[in-house]
Parts: C-alpha cells; structure tokens; sequence
C-alpha cells in the first residue's frame, strides 16, 4: 500500500549487485571529509554508532552523522550498535542516512522500529551477531531491506573474520531466497581479500570492509580489487 522506500540509486534493482560499504572506524576522524573523497566508488560510506554500553567501545552519534552528509555524496549506511534504538534510529534516517541497521537484541520494538525507519525514507536494516541464529527471524523479512550478520564481536574493528559465521551465512541466503525477497544480506566485521569470497560463496551481497579499504595504500583501488573477488565467487561475472 505505501511507497517503496527500498531503492537509493537508481542504478540499484532487485537483482542486486556486489556492494562495497567501507567503514570509517578504520579511517582518520579527523579528516572524515577527506576520507569519504578518498573511496569515490564506494557505494555507501559505514557509519558504525557505537554507544558505550550495548558495546564496549564508544564512537560517534547523529552530530558527526549530520556533518558528513554534508560533505559527501556517498550514501551513510549506519549502523547503531546502541541501546534503545527504538528511540534514537528514527532519526538518523530523518537526517538523511540512506540506511540505517539496529540490532535485532537492542530493540524492543523492532517492527516499528524499522517501519519508522523506512517511514523517513531510508533503508531499514536488521542485524544478528555471531551467536544468534537468523531462523526466529524469518517473519520480519518482510519489514526490511537489509540483513546485517556480523562476522565477528561487534565493538571494535580490526578482527579477525569468524568462519563460524559461513553457515548462517547460506542459511540466510536460502531463507531470503525462498521468500523471493529482495533483501540485501550484509556482512560485517574481518571482511579483507582473504575473506571476502568466502562470504560471496556463501550468499553475502553487501561488504563492509574498514581496514582492508583504509588500511591500503590506494584505498579506492583496494575497493575495486575486493569488488571483483567478490562478484567471481558470488557467480556475478
């Protein structure tokens, strides 16, 4: 009945293509306009809000969100791993995040929480970490636009890439898949060029990679490289 709010470029369809979401927590906070310039083909820019007390880690909130839209035009794919994300995830999409993710063991309300989100015309996201099952799940599919599967502790970056992860990984392709769904499935956390097609295989669409893209030396080139190792082991090619 209401508009669909999923698509934020127009180059982006159903039949989603391989996506690159550098995170700046492994860039330099204090040149954040410069770091954004510095993956202009990046598809989105991984704002990850960290509060200090859902994680153990503290980062950034909406006034940096705010200022870095200003500055790029890359789309802001937040993140929030805070709680009460019921209260505070609404308004990072009305400030224009294209898409904003809570965490499924943070909200209360997910639902609404998620339909506020899209209401404000971003992208809704869902997120598991490791050890929760994506199955209880299955219900909500419908109220997203993305599935966030964190591959390693949320909190900080620099991890290392948790196989263990892989299973639900497919798992969760096959249940999007079996509901036609035009869901993104996003993996976060030790992402890097050895990593990276393992997840591909797996069914993953959307990468957000923090140190492997900011930690190269070319870090636009870097996105390129990761791009194309994922698109060949994802059957993209």
């Amino acid at each position: 009945m209401g508009v669909d709010l999923r698509p934020i470029k127009a180059v982006y369809t159903a039949d989603v293509a391989i996506q690159i979401s550098p995170s700046i927590l492994s860039a330099d906070f204090a040149h954040l306009a410069d770091e954004a310039a510095a993956v202009p083909t990046a598809d989105w820019l991984h704002v990850d809000v960290m509060d200090g007390h859902f994680v153990p880690n503290l980062t950034l909130g909406l006034p940096v969100v705010e200022s870095l839209l200003k500055a790029t035009s890359t789309p802001l794919d937040c993140h929030l791993m805070i709680e009460d994300p019921d209260r505070w995830a609404p308004a990072y999409a009305e400030a224009g995040a294209g898409s904003v993710t809570i965490h499924a063991k943070a909200a209360n309300a997910p639902v609404r929480t998620l339909r506020e989100i899209r209401k404000q015309g971003s992208r809704a996201g869902l997120a598991l970490n490791p050890a929760e099952p994506v199955e209880p799940y299955a219900d909500l599919i419908g109220e997203m636009d993305m599935l966030l599967l964190m591959t390693v502790e949320p909190g900080f970056g620099g991890q290392k890439f948790l196989d263990l992860v892989l299973p639900k990984i497919r798992r969760a392709r096959e249940m999007l898949d079996d509901r036609d769904a035009s869901v993104w499935l996003q993996v976060d956390g030790g992402v890097s060029d050895e990593t990276i097609e393992r997840a591909a295989e797996a069914g993953a669409d959307v990468f957000v990679a923090g140190s492997a893209v900011y930690g190269a030396q070319d870090p636009a080139g870097a996105i390129e490289s990761l791009r194309a190792q994922a698109r060949r082991a994802g059957g993209r090619d």
